[in-house]
């Protein structure tokens, strides 16, 4: 049995705080790469999910059926099924491109009689019918909201 002299003791616990560190610098190195996946998973959800919705609006505005939010509901739903944990990030995202996609969506399906051109119709949204507007709102709406992810709670604990 030997005797542990207080230098020792100071060594030891030096030594045990930078393996802490260490561990913590590890674990949030983990986590940064974690939040980038996460964020990565959401936006090739949205782009995949908002393709959708345009394309599938575009087909069911032939068939007669008028589905202006399906974009940004799209969008929504695209990101929050692929993303792992809450990102607010993404979801504000999601609804600005859910807007945007619902714009040029209804554009190409349904341009102004006097000037087909993307410029004169965003320089005259306002002029759109209520329900248009509605619709493109509702589908801003769901893009931010299913983007956040479907039953996932705000956590103080990384997961």
């Amino acid at each position: 049995m030997g005797f542990t002299t207080p230098h020792d003791l100071t060594v030891a616990a030096t030594q045990q705080e930078t393996k802490r560190a260490d561990m913590d610098k590890a674990v949030a190195s983990d986590n940064k790469s974690g939040e980038i996946v996460n964020m990565a998973r959401g936006l090739l959800g949205a782009a995949v999910g908002g393709a959708a919705g345009y394309f599938v609006t575009g087909w069911l505005a032939r068939q007669g059926f008028y589905t202006m939010a399906l974009p940004g509901v799209g969008v929504g739903l695209g990101a929050g099924l692929l993303v792992t944990k809450r990102c607010p990030g993404v979801a504000v995202f999601c609804g600005i491109l859910a807007l945007a996609l619902g714009v040029f969506t209804e554009w190409k399906n349904f341009p102004f009689v006097r000037d087909a051109s993307f410029g004169y119709f965003v320089r005259h949204l306002g002029e759109l019918r209520p329900l248009t507007l509605i619709m493109l709102g509702l589908g801003t709406l769901a893009g931010y909201w299913f983007a956040l992810g479907a039953g996932r709670k705000w956590s103080a604990r990384a997961s």
